[in-house]
């Protein structure tokens, strides 16, 4: 079985926030907070096997992405309703 420590979780979530710098969308963010769950509940003692570590970091990174999307929602002109056809005129 594959031994994975709390400080590995720590380090890919500190990378996947970093590149979330670069990358736009919150996706990364959601993830990044879903490796830092594990890793401090690997921290605090868990110890179930890499399967259910995997599983319960992306329910947490989906309620993270859930959570920002609805917080911070969608930016001012980021989706365009067209009102009138300009073929129509």
């Amino acid at each position: 079985m594959i031994e994975v420590s709390w400080w590995m979780w720590m380090a890919v979530g500190a990378v996947l926030a970093i590149l979330e710098l670069v990358l736009p969308g919150y996706i990364l963010l959601g993830f990044a907070a879903g490796a830092f769950a594990v890793g401090g509940a690997v921290w605090l003692g868990l110890s179930v096997g890499l399967p259910w570590l995997v599983l319960i970091a992306a329910v947490v990174a989906l309620v993270a992405w859930l959570g920002l999307r609805s917080a911070l929602g969608i930016r001012k002109g980021q989706v365009r309703i067209w009102e009138r056809d300009i073929n129509e005129d």
